[in-house]
């Protein structure tokens, strides 16, 4: 198994970047292996690492198809779906509560 080179904290050189930076420029690792990693110190901790990709190697990202595009619509519209009133709450339903604010916090609970 061969190893990555190790750079600290954004010494890392140009031309490699993380997924997301990959994706600020429109781009994806396209299957390429991991070049580099990118170690964050933290204390008392292990230290964050992040994974290096080559930008001259990545394939720019796949463009949205009308399907994925409603099936995506279609996720994010029951997330917002409340299970004990069923109405849409207009914003994503917190997993933490698994119900809309009004029905996790009726009127009479919130006076007393």
């Amino acid at each position: 198994m061969s190893t990555v080179p190790v750079y600290r904290w954004r010494l890392a050189p140009d031309g490699l970047a993380t997924r997301r930076q990959l994706r600020a420029l429109g781009l994806r690792p396209g299957g390429q292996d991991v070049a580099a990693q990118v170690e964050r110190p933290r204390r008392r901790r292990e230290p964050l690492v992040a994974y290096l990709y080559r930008v001259e190697q990545a394939k720019p990202v796949r463009p949205m198809t009308p399907a994925k595009q409603a099936a995506l619509a279609k996720a994010n519209a029951a997330r917002r779906l409340c299970p004990e009133c069923r109405r849409d709450a207009g914003y994503v339903i917190p997993p933490t509560l698994g119900m809309c604010t009004p029905c996790a916090f009726p009127e009479e609970q919130r006076a007393a």
